[in-house]
């Protein structure tokens, strides 16, 4: 955990609670082939200059998770339960109007794919500028210099210059710090970021990482990575938030969820991941099957079609709850941690001998 993160925790701690606070959050849709219950039951909180990471493949339900924490899942055809809370204040009930206060202001998105997040016909520094009188009364000049600097923040070359280009002039890697630079006009306490480096090449994937870094370290910035790679969160992350079919399945810190792993799925996502420091195998292990329809899930554990140690249990719903010595990681699962020890076939793959972290 980083040095920022952790004075943050203890700030948190002293003013008695997190700034972000997600209790039961549930997101359901009505389609015509039914309702789609996108998220079910989340929860999680966020500590002031902590980076929470959360994972699952496609379709899991993070970024219906991540969008909700701002009001941008409501629909005609939605149904949304549970709290947001933000420094203890319940933003879920909130109007758009006044939604409109928190967005930008105190949390904010960048979303993953910038061509489509920033307009082709205006200029990069327009649209920062847009951003900034929406919420607050300055004049253009001052607007236009708070956005050079904004380019100048992320680590833009000749910001005076690029504040006026277009954003096709811009390389994907320049487009995604663009973002990030409007995402932080308003000076937020909170960043969402969702899948900000997919399609990226690994090189300007490391830039956007590290520059998230720097902005959690320098700025005590509190972030929520929304990402399904692995390596992006073993990179960044404080704590990590493992989602399956709508449903958070573990949840601790970097050291737990990496290298003292309680769920099958957690099992399964670190055994794909391939390792620099051991011979590369023929074909890399991989998790049978297909995640279940959000339409009909299990009534049971919604990875037990899937799970190759599902026993008669599994027939019932799991709840996520501490199930080893620490205290904050959550699993939902119904083997005992003794099982999970002799069954986990993870292994060396992953380094699950080493310590884990106090």
């Amino acid at each position: 955990m980083s040095p920022a993160a952790k004075q943050a925790k203890a700030k948190a701690a002293a003013k008695g609670g997190p700034i972000l606070d997600v209790d039961r959050l549930a997101v359901s849709f009505t389609t015509e082939d039914g309702e789609l219950r996108a998220v079910d039951g989340v929860s999680f909180d966020l500590a002031p200059g902590e980076i929470l990471a959360i994972v699952g493949e496609s379709g899991c339900g993070k970024s219906v998770t991540a969008q909700s924490l701002i009001g941008l899942t409501r629909a005609s055809n939605a149904r949304i339960e549970g709290a947001v809370r933000y420094r203890g204040k319940d933003i879920s009930g909130l109007s758009d109007d006044e939604l409109q206060d928190i967005r930008g202001e105190e949390i904010a998105m960048v979303f993953q794919d910038p061509m489509t997040s920033l307009n082709p016909v205006y200029r990069v520094g327009d649209q920062i500028v847009e951003m900034i009188q929406a919420h607050r009364d300055v004049p253009d000049e001052e607007a236009k210099g708070r956005a050079v600097e904004l380019l100048r923040s992320v680590g833009i070359p000749n910001p005076d210059r690029r504040v006026n280009d277009y954003p096709h002039e811009f390389s994907g890697g320049m487009r995604q710090r663009a973002l990030i630079a409007m995402g932080l006009a308003l000076e937020p306490e909170v960043l969402i970021a969702d899948e900000p480096t997919t399609a990226l090449d690994v090189t300007i994937q490391a830039q956007i990482l590290q520059l998230i870094e720097r902005l959690n370290r320098d700025r005590g910035l509190a972030v929520v990575l929304i990402t399904h790679d692995l390596g992006v969160v073993a990179e960044v992350a404080d704590r990590v938030v493992v989602m399956y079919a709508g449903q958070i399945v573990e949840q601790g810190t970097l050291d737990e969820i990496f290298y003292d792993p309680q769920h099958p799925y957690t099992w399964g996502l670190l055994g794909s991941l391939t390792r620099l420091d051991q011979p590369r195998p023929e074909r890399l292990p991989q998790i049978a099957g297909q995640p279940p329809s959000l339409l009909s899930p299990p009534s049971g554990c919604r990875f037990a079609p899937r799970c190759p140690h599902a026993f008669e249990k599994c027939a019932e719903q799991p709840p996520l709850e501490a199930r080893v010595r620490a205290k904050q990681h959550l699993d939902r699962c119904w083997l005992t941690p003794k099982q999970k020890k002799e069954l986990r076939t993870v292994g060396d793959r992953i380094g699950l001998e080493a310590p884990v972290s106090a």
